[in-house]
């Protein structure tokens, strides 16, 4: 197992909306280390630690990719959980058992045709400036009150495991962009934000580089003032944004989303 030490660029923004210019901010820099390396091979052996217990603990859990013996999962982990093993396992194991209950490597377009149809949600063609995958989520479409919940939460998890799976190597975050014009009321969904915020946290931890929440109406304040306490740790992420903004500094212009 090789290991990729990156370091990550530096990425400050402010939370209120503005225009501005795109940054020419240092790409990721990674280098695979070898064995040798003392943090590294301490590394693996945490890695090796973790998997072992989960043999042993947890032999009923699926192995395989994103399994309980894959070792690039187990370190992502160990990362979150600042290395620590017993942190790690205990973390790790909720993911997995969460995983194999939602069903997670059966998700689809196919088997969400019917939701993923709406175009409420999806994964952009393009990555950012930045490089990182984006996954968008239209607001207007979304109808809580007519579409099923689990529905809803399979969309989400599909779609971000997609993205997920379109990271280059030496990144490791993604970048959500809500667009919110012609947001209304009724498409407001307090428990559907609560379930993307715990998913993020619980079983794709640190993956979520930052959300921009663009056009946002007025009516949508009050439904902040709600939302932004679910946020906890994740609330630094969160930019308000016009649309003139998202295309400045976020995409060229031959890579903006279509609706933009």
């Amino acid at each position: 197992m090789v290991l990729r030490l990156c370091q990550p660029l530096s990425i400050s923004f402010s939370p209120l909306a503005g225009g501005g210019k795109k940054q020419n901010l240092r790409p990721f820099r990674c280098s695979s280390v070898n064995h040798t390396s003392d943090n590294t091979f301490e590394h693996r052996k945490l890695v090796l630690e973790v998997r072992d217990k989960l043999e042993k603990e947890y032999s009923n859990l699926p192995v395989g990719k994103n399994g309980r013996d894959d070792e690039e999962m187990i370190f992502w982990f160990l990362k979150d959980r600042k290395f620590s093993v017993d942190d790690a396992v205990t973390k790790l194991t909720k993911a997995l058992k969460w995983r194999e209950d939602f069903g997670v490597s059966s998700l689809s377009e196919d088997s969400l045709k019917s939701i993923y149809g709406t175009g409420k949600a999806y994964v952009h063609d393009f990555a950012d400036v930045y490089g990182r995958p984006v996954l968008v989520v239209v607001a207007s479409k979304h109808f809580p009150e007519k579409q099923e919940a689990l529905e809803d939460q399979k969309l989400c998890v599909f779609l971000i495991e997609k993205a997920l799976s379109k990271l280059p190597d030496g990144l490791e975050e993604i970048l959500v962009v809500l667009d919110l014009r012609d947001f209304r009321t009724v498409n407001a969904d307090i428990m559907f934000f609560k379930f993307l915020i715990d998913a993020f946290y619980f079983y794709y931890p640190k993956r979520l580089g930052q959300v921009l929440l663009v056009d946002a109406p007025f009516v949508f304040q009050p439904i902040w003032q709600l939302l932004k306490p679910l946020l906890k740790s994740y609330a630094p992420l969160v930019r308000f944004v016009d649309a003139e903004t998202l295309r400045s500094e976020f995409f060229y212009e031959d890579t903006l989303p279509a609706a933009f």
